[in-house]
């Protein structure tokens, strides 16, 4: 499954890099250039916008109207609707921040990209190889967990 969004969904397009799914976002694009790169990608357009997506539903694109309110329950629709898991496996995590698959990396090969306290905390890596972000499982894991906890939840109400 591949995505596209529009700008009112950047913290979902993170969640949803993060969970493996490919999404592209784009805060610039317009109407027509959104469903014309849903169209021609072959992608899932994400929308806030009931105009936009009346506008891509008219032009065939497979569209969602985003409802849901709060991040676990956005989650979780999607995760309904399109049958994928809320865990994270960073095997398939997409870069947040790009869109690119992450890889994990030796804690030597990062070591000059973090913090010193958190390298001496923390021993597994993973880095973009597109932009170079790094990224391990810290002190923010525990609400990165409960956030999904709580979409996990919605989900099984539902």
């Amino acid at each position: 499954m591949k995505f596209v969004t529009n700008g009112m969904l950047g913290k979902l397009t993170r969640w949803l890099r993060m969970l493996g799914q490919d999404v592209e976002y784009s805060r610039s694009l317009d109407d027509k250039k959104l469903i014309e790169m849903a169209k021609t990608q072959r992608r899932i357009l994400l929308t806030r916008d009931l105009k936009l997506y009346q506008q891509a539903m008219m032009h065939g694109v497979n569209a969602v109207l985003v409802e849901a309110s709060t991040g676990p329950e956005k989650l979780a629709d999607l995760a309904r609707r399109f049958n994928f898991n809320l865990e994270i496996d960073v095997a398939v995590s997409r870069c947040p921040k790009c869109n690119t698959k992450i890889r994990f990396v030796p804690k030597d090969m990062v070591i000059d990209k973090v913090p010193k306290t958190t390298s001496t905390y923390y021993n597994e890596f993973w880095e973009c190889p597109n932009c170079g972000q790094v990224y391990w499982r810290g002190a923010h894991w525990k609400r990165i967990e409960k956030t999904l906890r709580e979409a996990r939840e919605v989900l099984r109400k539902q």
